[in-house]
């Protein structure tokens, strides 16, 4: 888990403020399609796992919030609103494998936690697809590093990010302040 870091994008859509990641992947369409829409699949890496089919029109509950696909083409695009917010998974081929982009209108998130987040999550795809499994405690023993980068890159208070680190993740040696 040493490829480069931060690879997000803060942009401005419809007024909206939304994190865009891009990722090339080893693996062709199908097989990142499945990864990004089959529950068990899912599971593996996301931060949790949807019970979904998923289809266009599909309405779920999710946590005791709504969560609608607004559409779903297989292999290529899955969309969706939860919370409100929109999200989406774009699949296209790419020499033996495929880009995947990935996106979140964030509204009142913060920026820079939000976006250290979805990146430690899509860290595990890569390795997801090679049959190799990446603990929660690995995809995140980065987290203060990329979150310091995400805040820098957006010119956004890092302070936030900070205190949730402090009170959700385990203290590392590159934190200063392991036992």
């Amino acid at each position: 888990m040493n490829e480069p870091l931060a690879y997000g994008t803060l942009e401005t859509v419809d007024g909206r403020p939304m994190l865009r990641f891009e990722r090339v992947l080893g693996h062709p369409v199908e097989r990142v399609w499945q990864a990004v829409s089959v529950p068990a699949e899912l599971g593996k890496w996301f931060p949790s796992a949807v019970d979904w089919k998923p289809a266009t029109g599909e309405t779920l509950d999710v946590g005791g919030q709504p969560l609608q696909v607004t559409e779903a083409t297989p292999p290529r695009r899955l969309a969706w609103s939860y919370a409100g917010q929109p999200f989406s998974f774009e699949l296209t081929p790419q020499g033996q494998g495929c880009r995947l982009v990935f996106t979140h209108v964030i509204d009142d998130l913060p920026a820079a936690q939000t976006a250290t987040g979805w990146e430690t999550y899509l860290s595990r795809l890569e390795p997801t697809l090679a049959g190799e499994e990446v603990s929660e405690e690995a995809a995140h023993a980065r987290w203060t590093e990329i979150h310091e980068l995400y805040a820098a890159r957006f010119g956004v208070d890092p302070e936030p990010g900070r205190q949730w680190a402090a009170a959700n993740l385990p203290a590392t040696p590159q934190d200063g302040n392991s036992a």
